[in-house]
Order: structure tokens, then sequence, then C-alpha cells
């Protein structure tokens, strides 16, 4: 026999942005206790809405199921005391499992005997459960930013104001501060009424009844079926981003989408000034042509009926006047502003308190960007439109507009620098050099965004490890995971060729040269290096590669980003594609493990080689050193190791017919000193013998 489960959590209004993560929250948690208390069920489905959470438990057994469960003790030697009595610790044992030494059994496993114990357990009414199931899973939920309320110690999201808890028609005996369960939810606030709820089953129609849309999924589809009913009407496309449709999602009962328009003269501040106005103040989504270009109307989300919309549009055309006039003022504003007094304002903002202003900031970005365009071979002219980008990079920071918004930080600066006259690789630099923001962004397409983007970011990891801030666990209050992950990203697409350790070197030298009063300690290039490690291994796991191929390709150094990523997918390629790869690598680890046994210092004398089989393998690797070397140089990675695989033969004829470890201790060592050769140079690709078939 069984039952459904009904339990909502009625709430004063939720964040939007804590409903989703809270509503799979209270899920998981009464799933894995349904497990732990041995309930069977049919399966759980979550809710939520502004006002409530709620779980309905489908086919949930009226009985916990019984056990009869074998438990494994100490083996027999520990079991019996010299005189054959049970053991203080078999005694301990039957008291854990709450057993007699009675029910104990001796059985053998890999030889030994151990004493086993039979415990059984006769399964309870689910009902006897629930109340103190549900009470405890309240209990235990975490969220972001807790409240408490009245003169209650317990803590939640928000006050908790009735609760609908039901096994069937029965309702479970719950109380949480003073709120009493019945079988009572609560409607849409002006819409609805109270809505008796008969039993679980019906909970989504009856909540339907009183205006609310319960099921997330459904209420996501019915927002965006209007939105795009809407778009096809009018022609329009209607800019949906998720973020904003996730937190619209959660902000509304019942959905019903409408729309207003604005004053077409506040189409000449830019754009994405207006789409951030709209989405960030008032959850709009902006309306565009098919161009792109933003028209002068907005989409918005009720959450309420269809009655008097045109009433509804009025008043938020209103308000949105309000916003878009403060917009234009700010707007107009910092265009009287001249770039060199902004660039005076970020000497009094505080960057950190131990890396200096923003001003500090942006002259050490400098200085890291010249020495970044002088690496990379730039030329004249568009070095000294990195230089000037560097140095006007932040100049927005001190507008008006990104102290409202921002977000727009870097938007702002570059039609600032535009309009001020300045080259328009400058300008779109300002923008670039915060790119990429966020995993899958857009990397910079300017020289002068590129270089001044790599600077900045490497800027900011180093002067963070320089003072001890290094991400940990979840804690990474500064981004500089994201920041490293970028300029990974940007050598990689860009292919630059430089490295890791040049980039290091960059920073930390005008690091050392501008903080003076600063001790850089010398393992800070080792923690900056294996912090990018786990960056650029996080790459190749985002590539599909392989996890030991992954581990074998690091192994052999990640310091060329371009080049790893090009040597993890030729071995990806050879271990997929080629039949008789293994082969190669087993003779490769093979080489390996003889190599370490190589003294070290020690070089192959070819006169002292005298079989003919190992001859053929020393001249062998001598023929592909060098093209072997230049492939790796050239970032030729496929080509590589297809020269490297030609050792093969010889390897396998070396091996068939040469006993390495001679008794003349010379001819071993020299042997064993080509061996060590070989290996260098497979390991100057991969460590093959991480790989695993």
């Amino acid at each position: 026999m069984s039952k459904d489960i009904l339990f909502e959590i009625g709430l004063e209004e939720v964040p939007a942005r804590f409903i989703r993560a809270a509503m799979e929250q209270l899920k998981d948690r009464t799933t894995k206790w349904l497990e732990a208390s041995r309930i069977s069920h049919g399966g759980v489905n979550a809710y939520a809405t502004p006002r409530r959470l709620a779980v309905l438990v489908k086919d949930a057994a009226e009985r916990q199921e019984d056990i009869s469960e074998e438990v494994k003790g100490p083996s027999r030697k520990i079991a019996l005391d010299a005189s054959g009595e049970w053991s203080k610790a078999a005694l301990g044992f039957a008291r854990s499992q709450g057993v007699s030494t009675e029910q104990f059994t001796f059985k053998e496993l890999a030889g030994v005997e151990y004493i086993y114990a039979t415990k059984n357990s006769e399964g309870v009414n689910t009902s006897s459960l629930l109340s103190e199931g549900l009470s405890g899973i309240v209990g235990s939920m975490t969220f972001p930013k807790n409240m408490r309320w009245g003169a209650y110690d317990f803590k939640f999201v928000r006050p908790i104001r009735w609760l609908v808890a039901l096994f069937g028609q029965e309702i479970i005996d719950l109380e949480i501060t003073g709120v009493k369960a019945g079988n009572t939810s609560r409607g849409h606030r002006f819409l609805g009424t109270n809505a008796v709820i008969a039993e679980p089953a019906d909970y989504v129609e009856a909540m339907r009844a009183q205006h609310v849309l319960v099921d997330v999924k459904e209420r996501e589809e019915l927002i965006l079926n209007q939105i795009n009913k809407l778009a096809e009407e009018k022609s329009w496309t209607i800019a949906i981003k998720e973020d904003l449709l996730e937190e619209v999602l959660f902000l509304v009962e019942t959905p019903t989408v409408l729309f207003g328009t604005f004053d077409p003269s506040f189409l000449n501040i830019p754009q994405e000034v207006l789409i951030t106005s709209m989405r960030e103040h008032q959850r709009y989504f902006p309306v565009l042509d098919s161009a792109g270009t933003l028209l002068p109307f907005f989409v918005t989300v009720r959450n309420g009926n269809a009655e008097s919309l045109d009433v509804i549009a009025k008043g938020n055309e209103k308000v949105l006047r309000a916003r878009l006039s403060d917009a234009k003022f700010f707007y107009g504003e910092d265009q009287k502003l001249q770039i060199s007094d902004a660039l005076a304002k970020l000497e009094s903002i505080v960057y950190h308190e131990e890396l200096g202003s923003v001003g500090d900031k942006v002259r050490r970005i400098r200085a890291i960007s010249d020495k970044l365009a002088a690496k990379l071979g730039l030329s004249a002219d568009t070095a000294a439109e990195v230089s000037r980008t560097a140095d006007i990079c932040k100049f927005d920071l001190v507008t008006q507009m990104v102290y409202e918004f921002p977000e727009l930080q870097g938007t702002m600066g570059e039609d600032y620098a535009r309009k001020a006259g300045e080259a328009e690789n400058v300008a779109k630099g300002i923008f670039e050099h915060y790119q990429p923001r966020f995993a899958g962004d857009a990397v910079p397409s300017t020289q002068a965004g590129l270089v001044v983007s790599l600077a900045d970011k490497i800027d900011t990891i180093v002067g963070c490890f320089s003072i001890g801030i290094i991400p940990t666990g979840s804690q990474d209050p500064y981004a500089l995971r994201r920041q490293a992950a970028g300029i990974v990203q940007m050598v990689l697409e860009h292919q630059l060729p430089i490295s890791l350790q040049e980039i290091f070197a960059a920073a930390l030298e005008i690091h050392e040269n501008l903080r003076t009063e600063k001790h850089f300690a010398p393992e800070l290039r080792i923690n900056l290096y294996e912090f990018f490690g786990l960056r650029v291994k996080r790459l190749l796991s985002d590539d599909n590669i392989r996890y030991d191929v992954v581990d074998a390709v690091t192994a052999a150094g990640f310091d060329d980003i371009v080049a790893v990523v090009g040597r993890s997918r030729a071995l990806t390629d050879a271990v997929n594609a080629v039949a008789d790869f293994k082969i190669t690598v087993d003779s490769l680890t093979r080489i390996s493990n003889l190599a370490a046994k190589a003294q070290e210092g020690i070089v192959v004398v070819p006169s002292l080689l005298k079989e003919e089989a190992e001859l053929k393998l020393y001249e062998t690797w001598q023929g592909i050193h060098t093209p072997y070397h230049e492939a790796l140089t050239a970032r030729n990675a496929a080509e590589a190791l297809r020269i490297l695989s030609g050792l093969k033969d010889a390897v396998t004829g070396f091996f068939d017919s040469v006993m390495v470890m001679a008794e003349d201790e010379g001819i071993r060592a020299n042997r064993l000193a080509l061996l060590a050769g070989i290996d260098a140079d497979s390991k100057s690709f991969a460590d093959f013998g991480k790989l695993v078939w």
C-alpha cells in the first residue's frame, strides 16, 4: 500500500536568486531522507514560487522496509580471549550493533575467520516518521542569507507563514516556529484565496485554481510562449537573457507578458546603457529589430492576469522614463569629464591597501603591457596603441554611468574614448581588456585589447599571490581562477608565441620594481605555475581529453599552452586511431623504467655499442632527434609523435636481443645512458607511463 506525500513551506517573498537552489535542496534532502528511512516511493517532484517551496512524493510506502543485515565484526583471533570467552572487542561489537553474543556466527573471508551478527529490523509506519523527518529536513536547509523572526532562534531564508503537510488525506502532526501544518495553502496574493488541498495529487490543480502555477517548468514555458507570440505579432526580436528570465521566473506566480514604449529620443544614448538600465533596474526585456538595433519598446512580465494591461503598461512606462532620464543625465555629464582629469581621480581610489590605488595598478598594467608587447614583437605603431590603451583603460571607473552600472565598465570607456578622439583600436581596446569576462566569452580581437587584458589579469593574480590571497576550496573573492582561465584562453585562441613563465616574469619584474617595500618569496613563481597548471588541466578536460592523457602531457610541462594542447590532441588521436600505438607506448614505458637506473652525467659512447641491435637503436635515435625537436618547437605535435613512434622497431629489436644490465659496468652504464637519452626525448612530449589501457 502507498500514499502520496505533500509538503509545502509557505513563506514571505523569497529573493528570486535563492529560489531554484532552495527548491532543488528541498527535493534532494527529501529524497535522501526517504532513502535513509527505507521508505520506497515513485519519485519526488519539486515546486516553487516566490512564496512557497514544495515537494510531492508519489506512492510513498505506508511502512518502512524490513531489513535483515549481516554485519562483519572482529576476527576470531581478536573476538576470543585465551580462555575461549568473548573478548572486550567482541562484546563492544555486540553493543554497537544492538545484538547479543548468541547471535554471533563465524564465517571465513580470505582465509581468516570473522564473527558476523545478523541484525533484523522490522519497519514502522511511515506516518510515525514524517513529523520528525520533515522537521529535520527544514532545519537542515541552508541559504546564502538567513533570517530570524519573532522570539525564535530558528533561521530560514524568510519567515514561515503556513505549512501544508499531508500523507494521503492525513494531516501530518508538524509545527515549526509556531506554525502548525494543515491542509490549507494560500493562493495568489491578490487574485486567489486560501486553497484546501484534499490530497497531495490535487496540489498542482488546486493551486492553479487560485492563480498560482507552482510548476516551475510550466511557468517558464508560459512566459517564453507569450514572449515569442508577441515577437511574432510585432515582428520584433525580444532579447531574452537567461539570468533575467531566471529572475523573472521566480518573481511571479501567474505570469502575463505585456509591452510598453519609451521616448525614441533616448535612443541617442548608447543602447548598451538603455538595455542595462531596463534589465538591471526594471527587469525588462529589450526589443530589437532584425539588425540588432534597439527599438523604443520594452517587454515585461506581470505577476497577475491580463486585466487592465494598458494601465500596468503606462505605470511601467512612467517608471522607465525616470530611469532613462537619469541615464541620459549621467551620460551627458560624463562627457564633460576630460580623460586626464579622470585619470587623476584614480589616484584617490584604493585598489587594495597592500597594492595601492587604482592609479598604481594602471601604472603596473602599462609597464607589464610594454614588456609583453616587446616579447610578442609588435610593431612600433601597435606597441604605441597598447601603451595608450593601458594608460587609460580604467578611466571610466570614475564616471557617473559606471558608478550607477558597474557592469558597464569598459563599455562606457570605449564610447567616451571614441568621443574624446582616441584611436579606434585604443577605444576598442578599453572595452576588450576586460574580456573574457566569463567562461565562453569572446577574447579580445585587437592587439591593444589582448595585451592589456593579459597585463591586467596577470597583475591582479601576481599582486594577490604576493600578499597571500590565494584561492582555496570554493573561496576566490578576487576571481583569480577566472582571470587565469582567461589568460590561458587568450594565449590559446591567438596562438601567442609566449610562455607562462615569460608572462609571470614580466609581471614579477614590474611588481618588484614598483613595490620595493615588499619582499617577494622565491616560491611565488612555483605557486603561480601550479595554479595555472590546474587551469590548463581544466582546459584540456573541457576539450574532452581523457584524464590519463591530460596527466601524461602535463607531466611533460605546460609552460607553452599552445603546445600542450597540441600534444594532448595528437596523443588522443594516436591512442584512439593507431592500432599498434600501444606497442610504442609499452616500449617507451619500458625504456623509462630502465632509464631511471642510469647515472646522471653519463653520455653515450658510440664505441661501446657492440651489439647490432643497440647500435641500430642509437643510430635510429640520432636520426630522429633533431627533426623530432624541430617539430616540437614548431608546435607540430602530430608530426613529432609520428617521428618519435619511428623508434618502435629499433626498441623492440634492442630489448629482444640486448641484455641492458650487462655484467660489464661500462657497457651497462652506456646502455642505460642510451635509454636515458631516448627517455628524455620522449618525456618532452608526454610521460607515456601515465596512459591507461
